[in-house]
C-alpha cells in the first residue's frame, strides 16, 4: 500500500517523505519490524516503543511514527500514536468496519452473556454475525481463539476483514475499559453501544471509579444509539452529555423505554414480561438469576434498536441458550449440583451466590480465589460477600500470576474476620475442587467461581492447563 493511502484521514502531512512509497507492512511490535514497513512507537504500560525506533530504522523501516522528536531520518511525528495506529490499521485492511453493523457492549459484568445473546438473536432473525469477546471470537459458527477482551487495533481490523470476506453483516463485540482508554477501536462507528453496569474492577489501571466510568463512556461518543441499564447507579453519569440517541431498560423504573415485569426465577432459568412501546411479550430465558434478566433486557433492547420486530425479539430471546462458564451447570449424576461461573468481582460474586442460594435445597458451598497482579482491595470484599451468603467456603487460588497464592489467600481471609461462616483453605485449586466434591452433601450446590470459560491457570512459573469440567469429572470418578 502506498504511504499516502495508508495515512489518509489521519491528519498527517508528509513534508520530506515520498507519499508514493510502497509500505510492505505495519506494526507496533518491535519484534515484527520489517524492511520497507511502517513502525509505530507506542508508550505502553510496561514498555515504551520509542526505545526501539532507532533499531527499526536500522532494520530498513520506511517510516516510523513517534510522539516525540527522536532525530531519525524516517520519523513522522504525531500527537497521539495510539490514535493514529488505530486509523492506520483500518486503512491497511480497507476500512472493513464500514461494511458491518457494529454493536459494542461495555460494563463490568454481563458483557459476554449479552453479546452472546445478541449474536444468537440476530442469527435467529437470519443474519450472519461475527463476535469479538472474552471467551472466543466467532465468524458465524466458526470459533477463533480470543486473547484480550477487546483485541489490539490490528487484530480487530483483521477480524472485521475476515467477517466481511465470509459474509457477515453484523459484528457484536465486548468493549473493555482498557480498549476504550487505549483507543483500540478509534474510528469505528457503532450502530448500537450498550452499557450493562459498573462495579469495582480494574482500579489498578484506572485508579478511581470516576476514571473507570469515563473510559467506558467513550463508547457512546462513537455510537449512533446508546442502550442503558438505568437501574445501575452510574447510568445517569454515563448518559450525561453524550451525543447519541438513548434507549433505556429497567426492572424497577416504569419510565424506562423497556421494563421487565412479573419476574419469576427457576432453577433452570428465569421468565419475565418485556413491556415497552405499547407492547408486551413473555420471555423464558434458559439462564438462571436476576443478572440474566438484565442481560436479557440488554440483548432484547439492542435487537429492537437494530429494527428487529418485537415479536421476533421475544421468540429469539426465549430460544437462546447460555454461555460456557456463566452460571454453567456441570452434570454430575449425583444428589448435588456443581456450577461454574466466571464471577471475579465483588458484584459478580454476590450476584451468582444470591442466585444459587435462592435455588439450592442444601448448602451453598462457594469455592473461589482472586487473581494476582490485579486490584488487591477487592479481595477482602469478595471474602466478606461470599461469607455473608454462602454456607461454606473453600478459599483457593485463581490466576496468581507473579504473586504468591498464599499472600492472595491471606488478603481474602482478612475479609472473613468476624463472620461465622466456616471455611477451608486449600491453595492448590485442583485439590480444592476434589475436596469440595468429596465432601459434598445431598442437596448441596457447589459454586466454582472465578475461572468460568478459562481452561488454564496462570502461575508464576507459567501457564498450565486447567479445565474445571475435567477436574470435576475426575473428582466424581474418584468418589464413586
Amino acid at each position: 500500500m502506498k504511504l499516502q493511502d495508508l495515512i489518509r484521514g489521519t491528519g498527517i502531512v508528509l513534508q520530506t517523505m515520498d507519499g508514493d512509497r510502497e509500505i510492505t507492512g505495519i506494526t507496533c511490535d518491535s519484534r515484527r519490524i520489517e524492511k520497507d514497513g511502517l513502525f509505530v512507537c507506542i508508550a505502553g504500560t510496561a514498555v515504551d516503543g520509542h526505545r526501539f525506533a532507532a533499531d527499526a530504522e536500522k532494520a530498513g523501516a520506511a517510516a516510523i511514527l513517534t510522539q516525540r522528536d527522536l532525530g531519525l531520518r524516517t520519523q513522522i511525528m504525531v500527537k497521539d500514536t495510539r490514535l493514529v495506529w488505530a486509523q492506520l490499521c483500518a486503512n491497511w485492511f480497507g476500512n472493513p468496519a464500514e461494511k458491518l453493523h457494529l454493536i459494542g457492549v461495555t460494563g463490568t459484568n454481563g458483557k459476554t452473556t449479552t453479546t452472546s445473546l445478541v449474536k444468537s438473536m440476530l442469527e435467529y432473525d437470519g443474519h450472519k454475525v461475527g463476535l469479538i469477546g472474552t471467551v472466543q471470537n466467532m465468524i458465524g459458527d466458526r470459533a477463533l481463539p480470543a486473547g484480550h477482551t477487546t483485541p489490539d487495533s490490528y487484530d480487530m481490523q483483521s477480524m472485521f476483514n475476515l467477517m466481511v470476506a465470509e459474509g457477515c453483516d453484523y459484528c457484536v463485540m465486548e468493549i473493555s475499559s482498557h480498549a476504550l482508554d487505549q483507543q483500540r477501536a478509534a474510528g469505528c462507528v457503532f450502530d448500537v453501544g450498550v452499557f450493562t453496569n459498573l462495579t469495582q474492577d480494574h482500579l489498578d489501571y484506572h485508579g478511581t471509579m470516576e476514571n473507570y466510568m469515563a473510559a467506558k463512556k467513550k463508547l457512546f461518543s462513537m455510537s449512533r444509539r446508546g442502550i442503558f441499564n438505568v437501574d445501575d447507579p452510574w447510568a445517569a453519569s454515563m448518559m450525561e452529555d453524550i451525543p447519541c440517541d438513548v434507549t433505556t431498560f429497567s426492572t424497577k423504573d416504569n419510565t424506562a423505554d423497556y421494563v421487565a415485569h412479573n419476574i419469576r426465577h427457576r432453577a433452570d432459568g428465569v421468565s419475565f414480561e418485556l413491556v415497552g412501546t405499547g407492547q408486551i411479550g413473555r420471555v423464558k430465558l434458559a439462564i438462571p438469576g436476576q443478572f440474566s434478566v438484565y442481560n436479557g433486557l440488554a440483548a432484547a433492547t439492542t435487537c429492537l434498536a437494530t429494527g428487529m420486530a418485537f415479536e421476533r425479539v421475544i421468540e429469539a430471546l426465549s430460544a437462546a441458550t447460555g454461555v460456557k462458564g456463566r452460571a454453567e451447570v456441570v452434570p454430575t449424576g449425583r444428589d448435588f449440583t456443581v456450577v461454574i461461573d466466571y464471577a471475579h468481582t465483588p458484584d459478580g460474586l454476590e450476584n451468582i451466590c444470591r442466585t444459587l442460594k435462592e435455588c439450592c435445597s442444601g448448602r451453598l458451598v462457594t469455592l473461589f480465589g482472586c487473581g494476582g497482579d490485579r486490584d488487591k482491595t477487592k479481595r477482602p470484599k469478595m471474602g466478606a460477600i461470599a461469607a455473608s451468603i454462602s454456607d461454606y467456603l473453600v478459599v483457593t487460588s485463581d490466576n496468581p500470576r507473579s504473586e504468591e497464592p498464599s499472600a492472595i489467600i491471606a488478603d481474602i481471609v482478612a475479609g472473613l474476620e468476624g463472620t461465622k461462616t466456616p471455611y477451608t483453605v486449600i491453595e492448590n485449586r485442583v485439590e480444592a475442587i476434589h475436596w469440595a466434591i468429596a465432601n459434598a452433601q445431598a442437596g448441596d450446590t457447589i459454586l466454582l467461581a472465578g475461572k468460568g470459560h478459562e481452561t488454564y491457570q496462570i502461575l508464576k512459573s507459567g501457564t498450565i492447563h486447567l479445565d474445571e469440567r475435567e477436574v470435576v469429572a475426575d473428582a466424581l470418578a474418584k468418589t464413586e
